[in-house]
């Protein structure tokens, strides 16, 4: 039977709600962020339709096509960009998204926060944190996030909402467990140190429950709504 969509996004939704029940939490603590990488317009409207607000991209010209495309008529769409920026295209993420989860250097920081658009709220960041500590893994080591959460914090244009990480791809529920922990203690310890921390931008299909269990705040869906990429 061909499922929908709308039918995929409410059983991701369930999923969540049962991951939260599992642990005690509010399953509105939890955003669903719809990863529409490679998917049609029509894929994304189709989702807004059946309520999904938060959509998650990860390459720069792409997601200006589609921000540029789409935002007038559906101008309540948070577009986050969850890619690994090069340096001569900050520009484009500056001015066109809401939200920025992989920002591991400082001269990204910058540049986004000098070609922020004055008229526009401030970029809501992330740090990418390389939790599993992979070479071929973007992000910066766990003893690196609080100097560059504190220079992040002086940028009038950025705002610090917390940290992201792409864990270990493993079935093995210790090592997610063990990495998300790692995540979760340094997103506590940011919250005791700076205003606005409120977003643990961890799980996928994959790792869900135990992302949820150790205080997720924002999963991040793309095959599992739109189908396998092309």
């Amino acid at each position: 039977m061909n499922t929908t969509i709308a039918d995929r996004l409410s059983i991701a939704q369930s999923r969540i709600n049962q991951a939260a029940q599992k642990c005690s939490r509010m399953p509105d603590e939890i955003k669903l962020l719809a990863v529409s990488k490679t998917k049609p317009n029509s894929d994304i409207i189709e989702a807004y339709q059946a309520g999904q607000r938060l959509f998650g991209e990860n390459y720069v010209q792409e997601g200006e096509q589609k921000i540029s495309e789409l935002s007038a008529k559906y101008p309540d769409i948070e577009w986050h960009f969850i890619g690994p920026l090069q340096s001569n295209k900050t520009k484009i993420v500056a001015q066109h998204f809401d939200w920025m989860h992989t920002l591991s250097r400082l001269k990204i920081a910058q540049r986004l926060n000098e070609q922020r658009p004055d008229h526009q709220s401030p970029l809501q960041v992330c740090i990418q944190v390389n939790i599993s500590q992979e070479d071929t893994k973007s992000g910066i080591d766990a003893d690196e996030v609080m100097a560059l959460a504190t220079q992040i914090n002086q940028m009038p244009k950025l705002t610090l909402r917390g940290v992201m990480a792409i864990p270990t791809a493993t079935d093995d529920i210790q090592v997610q467990q063990d990495e998300f922990s790692k995540l979760q203690r340094i997103y506590q310890n940011l919250q005791q140190h700076f205003e606005n921390i409120d977003t643990l931008s961890m799980g996928m299909s994959g790792d869900l429950d135990v992302a949820i269990a150790n205080g997720s705040t924002m999963v991040r869906i793309g095959s599992a709504i739109f189908g396998d990429r092309s």
